[in-house]
This record gives structure tokens, C-alpha cells and sequence, in this order.
């Protein structure tokens, strides 16, 4: 089967979701044979796109078919991304290295449907089972100071947030240093990583992943207390998932063509939930502190039980709620 012809059809198919678009039709607009169309349509109904194929009527895709495509998300964007999607890959991160390393242009995206080793901070893993989440890693070339691309996981952790808000109507909040909280459990988790170039001493180039749990409805057990989806009873419509992508990444995209200017500052702090919280810190400082503020470098300034006030950085220390 003719790959470009069967994203062809979907790409039309995804305009005009939930209308009858005829075979003639189909085949009119992409210049070729209405058999060509069926075998396009057969394919992706095989890779389990909900299309409703009725006599006289022509072709539907329904409004509750959740596959993420590029033709799915490329819909809702406005800027120029060059949007991949993966059934499965061990992270988005590494695929999105090996596309770095490759010469993949900056805002280059890599979705994929499952992960076989998502990862979060510290090593940890993220449960990424098929077609509950969205699992995503964008291509980044920094032309920013070492010092402010620290703030590209500081940009996506609003980026998140908003995108949340205006796509599911949920409040969404960020535990520093790049949590996302929904009435109070974790949603998402955001990893970047960098590599730096020896021969100029600058920032080669960057990834930015993030993975939020959209319908996951059963998680491990040490996950059952602390994580939470957007939708567990997986309610939401088939096109969810292609919306909020594309929403993060427009927001994403503004805050990172922005950090010179702090852009995403205040909504970081605003979203806070540490801040007048008494929370444990581990790592180079320990001990129970109070969280007084986040300043304009993201650094967590606290109280010690001693009263001694100092800033953390992330690098240095972890907390938890206490």
C-alpha cells in the first residue's frame, strides 16, 4: 500500500471529522483511483481508526476515533512542527536524541502511543501504557545562555498546565520543580536533556519530553497514590489528546521563544503549591522547611526550623509535602 496515500486520506479525513466524505471525492482531491482510496481506508481502519464506511455516502471518520496521528495534532497547530508519531518506542527522549543527533531541525516532535521504558528525574520510570497518555519529546537547539536553558523545563511545566486548563476546563498546578498537579495528584512528569558540543562549549542540542496520563485507569501500586489521569473513567473525546498536544506545544513554543524575558514566571509561581507549605527537603540541605517563595531564577527560597532562609535549586535538593 502507498504510505502517502493512506496519510493522505487521513489528513482529509481528520479536517472534516465526523462528516461523509465520498470515495470520488477523496480521490478527486488527492489524484488518485477510488481503489487506491479503499485500500488507504481499509489500512487505516486495520490500525484502528473508528471510519465508517456507508454506500452512497462515502467515508467517516468518527468523532470518537483516538489515534494519535500527525495529521490528528498538525490540525490544531498554528506554527511550523514537524510532527512524528510512533506505535511504541523504548522513550520519546532517546527517539528524539537519535533525531537530534541525526540533524533533526528544532521543533521537530516525536509522539508515541506507548512506551517501553518512559523515564522521568532521577532514573525513574513513567508508566506509559498504550494509547492512555500522551508521550512526547520535542527537538530543541538553544541559541540561550547555559544559565537560562535551565528554564525550558520551567517553560513546559506552564506550558502543561495551561494547556490543561483550556483543553479539559480542569485547574491545573505545578510542584516545583516540574510536576503538574490536578486536585492534587500527579498528572505529568517532564525530563529534559541536553548535550553539550566540546567544540564551541555551547548547547548542541536539547529535549524537552513530558508524559501526561490521559485515561490510564488502573496504575502500579506505588504509583495509585500519587498519580491520577485527566480522564480516568476515560471520557473524553476522541480527539483530546491531538488537542492538548497541540496546545502544549504552541504554549511551549511561546514561553521558550520568551525565557530572556521571564515569561513564564509568574504563571510558575502563581501555580505553585509549595509556597507557605512546610516541606521536607533531602540532598545538599536537609530537614523540615517552610517554602516562602520561588524567585525569577526558580529557586525555592525556604525557612529552616533554625531560621536560617536560603535559596534551593533543583540540582541541589528534593522536598516533599509535608
Amino acid at each position: 500500500m502507498d504510505m502517502s496515500v493512506k496519510q493522505d486520506v487521513l489528513k482529509v479525513l481528520e479536517k472534516r471529522r465526523g462528516e461523509s466524505v465520498s470515495g470520488e471525492e477523496l480521490a478527486d482531491e488527492l489524484g488518485v483511483s477510488r481503489a487506491a482510496v479503499w485500500k488507504a481506508v481499509k489500512g487505516l481502519k486495520a490500525e484502528g481508526h473508528a471510519i465508517h464506511a456507508a454506500t452512497n455516502r462515502g467515508y467517516l471518520l468518527e468523532e470518537d476515533s483516538d489515534v494519535l496521528t500527525a495529521p490528528s495534532v498538525q490540525r490544531f497547530l498554528t506554527h511550523d512542527f514537524d510532527v512524528i508519531v510512533e506505535k511504541k518506542v523504548t522513550s520519546t527522549n532517546d527517539a528524539a536524541k537519535k533525531l537530534a543527533l541525526g540533524g533533526a531541525k528544532e521543533w521537530t516532535v516525536i509522539l508515541s502511543e506507548e512506551q517501553s521504558a518512559g523515564r522521568g528525574r532521577f532514573a525513574r520510570s513513567f508508566y506509559s501504557p498504550r494509547g492512555a497518555g500522551i508521550y512526547c519529546s520535542v527537538v530543541l537547539r538553544p541559541g540561550y545562555t547555559a544559565a537560562e536553558t535551565l528554564f525550558i523545563t520551567t517553560c513546559a511545566a506552564v506550558a502543561v498546565a495551561e494547556g490543561i486548563e483550556r483543553v479539559t476546563g480542569r485547574s491545573a498546578d505545578i510542584k516545583w520543580v516540574n510536576d503538574v498537579f490536578v486536585s492534587g495528584k500527579k498528572v505529568c512528569g517532564i525530563l529534559t536533556e541536553a548535550s553539550f558540543s566540546v567544540e564551541n562549549g555551547g548547547l548542541e542540542y536539547a529535549v524537552l519530553g513530558f508524559g501526561i496520563n490521559v485515561k490510564t485507569q488502573a496504575f502500579p501500586a506505588e504509583l495509585a497514590n500519587v498519580a491520577a489521569a485527566l480522564y480516568p473513567d476515560g471520557e473524553c473525546s476522541g480527539d483530546t489528546r491531538a488537542k492538548l498536544v497541540a496546545c502544549i506545544l504552541e504554549r511551549f513554543r511561546y514561553y521558550y521563544e520568551n525565557i530572556p524575558v521571564r515569561a513564564f514566571y509568574p504563571e510558575y509561581k502563581r501555580r505553585s503549591i509549595l509556597i507557605g507549605k512546610t516541606v521536607l527537603v533531602t540532598g545538599g540541605e536537609s530537614g523540615e522547611a517552610e517554602v516562602l517563595d520561588i524567585d525569577e531564577n526558580c529557586y525555592l527560597r525556604v525557612r529552616f526550623a533554625d531560621g536560617r532562609e536560603c535559596p534551593l535549586s533543583s540540582g541541589e535538593v528534593s522536598v516533599k509535602i509535608q
